[in-house]
């Protein structure tokens, strides 16, 4: 039996010492596979739809009543992908990249705004032929659902807030903070390297992940520098009208925050919740901005079991 063990683990170290060496070989193709075999675990498949001036990609998987997930500044459709594997079961769920996001059309020329964001949200919701669904967003795409709420009421079934940017008097975060000291922004790489920057700033625990596929995630992130920057200096001039407009919007609402946030404080939570009447507060320790990254399994039973209350 020692011996059968012992064989087993040489075999297990030559697999991934294998697989290690595939990714130092071919980070692109190993970046795509693994992606790949995670949608496939979670149930999901790649699609793309048009909308006035853009192609969205855009996952799709489950079934039943449609939930719709839009993710944040400089983020992508996958990063709900861990999250979806607790949620394709009971919803059909639709993970979207904004347009000058992920693998959705870039134009230089075109304006990201949120309220430009929110009425792109609408289109694509008529594109995929959704009159309405419920709705869930991280940081700057809770921000936009939140938006939406407002534009479109009746097409808010319910709102999934993940960490939602769009308060204004909610305490200065840390990345706020050093934006405004020093204009340093750490949530966009202008070369690969600063990609681990901004892994540690959105992540209390961050998830591992191989080298050579960070070294990806690095050079994609880089590659559309002067684009987010541009998207984020716009951004940070809007004005915050989200408190005045959202105020005793009934919508009902789930309001998720790790009070290890150092990209949006904490003290956000308790802003939504004061603004929506029918709002609750997950508040998740020693988790960071990303909590459907961070604890997808944790994140997903409290979403289904909120919704299980909300259908009673």
């Amino acid at each position: 039996m020692k011996k059968v063990l012992i064989a087993l683990i040489l075999v297990g170290v030559a697999a991934v010492g294998s697989l290690f060496a595939w990714m130092q070989l071919d980070p692109q193709g190993a970046y795509t596979r693994l992606g790949a075999l995670e949608r496939g675990a979670a149930g999901l498949t790649a699609h793309q739809l048009t909308i006035p001036g853009f192609d969205v990609a855009y996952l799709q998987g489950g079934d039943g009543p449609p939930l719709v997930l839009v993710h944040g500044f400089g983020a992508d459709k996958d990063n709900f992908t861990r999250v979806a594997k607790g949620l394709t079961p009971h919803y059909t769920v639709y993970a979207i990249d904004l347009p000058g996001f992920g693998e959705s059309s870039k134009p230089l020329e075109a304006r990201y705004g949120i309220r430009e964001q929110t009425e792109r949200l609408g289109q694509i919701m008529d594109a995929l032929k959704l009159r309405s669904a419920h709705l869930g967003g991280s940081s700057m795409g809770g921000w936009i659902i939140a938006a939406f709420s407002v534009l479109y009421p009746e097409r808010a079934d319910s709102l999934w807030l993940l960490a939602a940017a769009g308060t204004a008097t909610a305490e200065e975060s840390e990345l706020r903070r050093v934006y405004r000291e020093t204009g340093e922004l750490k949530l966009v790489a202008e070369t690969p390297e600063d990609f681990v920057t901004i892994m540690d700033m959105v992540f209390a625990q961050p998830p591992f992940i191989p080298g050579p596929i960070k070294t990806v995630l690095g050079e994609r992130a880089a590659a559309n520098h002067a684009l987010h920057q541009r998207i984020f200096d716009s951004l940070n001039t809007e004005a915050f009208w989200m408190e005045p407009q959202l105020a005793g919007n009934p919508v009902p609402a789930l309001i998720v925050w790790g009070d290890a946030d150092r990209v949006l404080d904490v003290s956000g939570a308790a802003v939504y919740d004061r603004l929506l009447p029918n709002g609750e507060v997950r508040i998740l320790p020693g988790i960071g901005h990303l909590p459907m990254l961070e604890a997808p399994a944790r994140v997903a039973e409290d979403y289904l079991a909120w919704r299980d209350r909300l259908g009673r």
